[in-house]
């Protein structure tokens, strides 16, 4: 291959399974954008094990998915479900979150089933406010939801936002006409945060996939995604010579330049020119010139290297490792942006 991810599922699943234990209860994980990346089939594969009370998506086709490779636990869509969406919902046993009075009404005159109601305590994003609870009050009455969700906007921050929305929260619950049984809140950033967990179960997202909440967390996940390409040329240059489009790079001293089988439209940003650096054979080698759409060229001044040598772009190599927060700084994205960028024309290859 010229270029590929290893998904390493056993460290998936012990990021699992330390998020389960310091939580204290069970964990729904999300596998929504077809599971960060990942590869939605292989990742709820791994986890069954774990005994999830659940699953959470984005979408219908996304629950709907889960159904045809197998999947009988409960599945939550998050995103805000409209009337239109409500036959597939139904057609695959799917559990929306709503907030919208008028769709939680329509859900129920068009033949209810289990929904949560989705609480907004500041993210301003889904849900009802949690101080209109009144707005969903009858309906609620009228249909009692099976569980209520809020969503921390900034959970990986100790700055009070997270105890702040907790409480509004509380408040919302307190404020119901009926109490819904399951009751759940907390993402990864939280999860780390605190244990044991507050609530019925927790929602762990990219922690799974290994991406923390910053160098102070108490706890850091293992890195589950290594994104490798192959070497397939090696340039020696002169002083004064550039490489790349733009000629944005420009060698002070003569250089040794390896082309790698990899570039933007796999994923590697193209803001990542002259600010990334790689692996081989477990050195780090900066990123030379500009990130083109099919390679990409390092600096392997003085590192052994010949066409067919594999480069790590991010992960682990031997002891060193290139993690998915260090890429997203370089590039200047999130790295949920970084995970879920990561094109389908590269394999995943599993262990």
């Amino acid at each position: 291959m010229r270029a590929w991810i290893d998904i390493d599922l056993g460290a998936l699943v012990r990021n699992g399974e330390r998020l389960a234990r310091h939580a204290g209860v069970p964990i729904l994980p999300m596998v929504k954008a077809d599971a960060y990346g990942m590869g939605v089939g292989p990742v709820v594969r791994a986890l069954e094990p774990l005994d999830p009370i659940g699953f959470g998506v984005s979408t219908a086709d996304e629950g709907r998915e889960l159904r045809a490779l197998g999947v009988t636990r409960r599945v939550l869509v998050f995103t805000p479900v409209l009337p239109l969406d409500f036959a597939a919902l139904r057609a695959a046993s799917l559990t929306p979150c709503l907030g919208d009075p008028s769709v939680i009404q329509a859900w129920r005159e068009s033949g209810g089933g289990e929904w949560h109601l989705s609480i907004d305590t500041g993210m301003h994003r889904a849900g009802v406010r949690w101080d209109r609870i009144a707005d969903v009050a009858d309906a609620v009455r009228a249909a009692p939801p099976a569980g209520a969700l809020t969503h921390f906007h900034s959970s990986e921050n100790d700055d009070g936002t997270l105890e702040v929305q907790e409480q509004r929260f509380r408040d919302a619950l307190d404020a119901l006409p009926v109490r819904p049984v399951l009751l759940h809140a907390d993402n990864s950033g939280a999860i780390v945060r605190r244990s044991p967990s507050a609530w019925s179960f927790v929602r762990p997202g990219v922690f799974l996939y290994g991406v923390g909440s910053g160098p102070k967390a108490a706890m850091q996940p293992e890195a589950v995604a290594h994104l490798r390409a192959r070497v397939v040329e090696v340039h020696a240059l002169e002083a004064g010579e550039s490489v790349s489009y733009g000629a944005t790079w420009m060698a002070a001293a003569p250089a040794r330049i390896a082309t790698v089988n990899a570039g933007y439209a796999d994923g590697y940003a193209r803001s990542l020119g002259n600010a990334g650096t790689a692996l081989l054979h477990g050195e780090r080698v900066p990123v030379r010139g500009t990130v083109t759409m099919d390679m990409t060229m390092v600096d392997v001044t003085g590192v052994p290297c010949a066409p067919g040598d594999v480069v790590t772009l991010l992960g682990r190599d031997g002891s060193r490792t290139i993690t998915a927060e260090e890429l997203a700084v370089e590039c200047g994205l999130s790295p949920y942006e970084l995970l879920t960028g990561l094109r389908m024309r590269l394999p995943r290859v599993y262990a």
